[in-house]
């Protein structure tokens, strides 16, 4: 996940990570442990359902956006309030809103909105379907859900069958597309377009993002007027997966029998080849590469320079100093040809500058240590502006104590109580990253002030 959000900040996109699963009081001592690395590699923002992990990442994770998951059943503007008093960025509206209620939302609190555009659609609220926990014990609510709604059942009253044989998926719902009605979901106040994705594969992925990433293109650069969804489009959409044809969902209808799958998903249909080929040649398989401009500066008798810059970031650096050709100067062609091979890096010239003063040499493998750590170094700039420093441990040396023992129990350890160590690989000393059991619970070591009056924290 690490290298994910790095991946992401390096291509200039954000990563919003789900943490949307109801803890039990237990857990939570494991949630700063486990969110803290992703916060220090500059998560953007979490999504979140269960109300103690919402206060959590407020008190422990200053600066880290949070997301009110659809599982928070958000379906009024008075709720949306609430969440965005309490600190909320982003409501993700549930999936079951009209148009005219996520209209409200938006003019009544002016918290950003995201809402369900494709995908997989609930029978039930999501966030309050207790189906699965109850048939087989798997929490929708903890990320474990075993999708019995898409299973056949047969409907029954008074002993009697009342849906026929073909038609027994009575709680599975189609698939929501919103192709032709994206004007309106945009124009209601929706900022974010949320595609259903669960266990689907790159491929879909990319084929239903790049579809619709077309159609809001087109509505901004030409509006209603010459908005048109092409056939072509919807029919790709359904060779990527199709339950039985798409729906609009609830945006323009409360209820409807043509929302629900009744038949059973077709088993088998021949893929469009040509279609997957594209995919996978176009997005799955291609290497993203980022435009970098850049400028090498060799004088005879001076390191050699080169400066480089992507994604708002500028870097330089220096190698060997420049040597005066013998025999066979470089020219400007032969610099270039080394510093362009950028090969399996992140990065593609956009433009290189060579400047040559003097009759100037290098060996080979200098310059491709030049642009070796010149791109190592504008990797690290481009990434390094999103990372952070925890601020409780900045503070303190530690993260939360969720043992926090009672006052009465607890009396103040001194300094000397606490055992030193020397590492002249680490600072003056430290102390060790261990806990002292008083009275049955733990408490955290205090900070220490070595000779000199200089704070050092507690060593993790």
């Amino acid at each position: 996940m690490v290298e994910a959000i790095r991946y992401a900040h390096l291509h200039g996109r954000k990563l919003y990570m789900t943490v949307n699963t109801l803890m039990k009081e237990e857990e939570l001592s494991e949630l700063y442990a486990y969110l803290r690395p992703y916060y220090e590699a500059g998560l953007d923002a979490v999504i979140v359902q269960d109300m103690g992990v919402f206060s959590f990442v407020k008190k422990y994770f200053p600066g880290l956006h949070i997301h009110a998951s659809t599982q928070m059943t958000v379906t009024g503007a008075e709720g949306a309030k609430i969440l965005a008093a309490l600190g909320a960025e982003r409501v993700v509206t549930a999936r079951e809103l009209s148009l005219e209620e996520i209209r409200r939302i938006h003019r009544e609190t002016g918290v950003e909105i995201e809402s369900f555009v494709h995908g997989a659609l609930c029978y039930c609220y999501s966030g309050q379907c207790l189906l699965s926990s109850v048939i087989g014990g798997r929490s929708g609510n903890r990320g474990r859900c075993a999708q019995p709604c898409r299973l056949p059942y047969e409907v029954k009253k008074d002993g009697r069958t009342l849906n026929r044989r073909d038609e027994r998926y009575v709680l599975s719902l189609k698939d929501l597309c919103t192709l032709k009605i994206l004007p309106d979901i945009l124009e209601a106040g929706v900022y974010s377009l949320k595609i259903e994705g669960r266990m689907k594969s790159p491929r879909y992925t990319a084929g239903v993002v790049s579809i619709y990433r077309k159609y809001v293109d087109k509505y901004l650069e030409s509006g209603r007027e010459g908005y048109r969804v092409d056939p072509a489009d919807e029919k790709q959409l359904l060779e990527l997966f199709d339950r039985g044809g798409f729906t609009a969902g609830y945006y323009r209808e409360h209820n409807g029998r043509d929302m629900v799958a009744l038949k059973e998903k077709p088993a088998f249909r021949e893929g469009n080849a040509a279609l997957f080929d594209y995919l996978d040649k176009t997005y799955v398989n291609a290497a993203l590469k980022e435009p970098m401009t850049g400028c090498v500066r060799l004088a005879v008798g001076c390191p050699a320079v080169l400066t480089l810059e992507s994604g708002g970031q500028r870097v330089e650096v220096t190698g060997e100093t420049v040597l005066e050709a013998l025999n066979r100067p470089m020219d400007e062609a032969a610099v270039a040809k080394q510093m362009k091979k950028t090969g399996n890096t992140p990065f593609t010239w956009e433009r290189l500058t060579v400047e040559l003063d003097g009759q100037v040499f290098l060996p080979v493998q200098v310059l491709n240590d030049l642009r070796r750590r010149g791109v190592e170094a504008l990797e690290r700039a481009i990434v390094g502006q999103y990372e952070r420093v925890c601020a409780e441990d900045a503070r303190s040396g530690g993260g939360p104590d969720e043992r926090q023992p009672d006052a009465a129990c607890v009396r103040e350890i001194p300094a000397d109580d606490v055992q030193h160590e020397a590492s002249p690989s680490r600072s003056l000393w430290s102390a060790r990253t261990r806990w002292t059991r008083r009275c049955g619970r733990f408490v955290k070591p205090p900070r220490l002030t070595p000779r000199g009056g200089t704070n050092v924290s507690r060593s993790t």
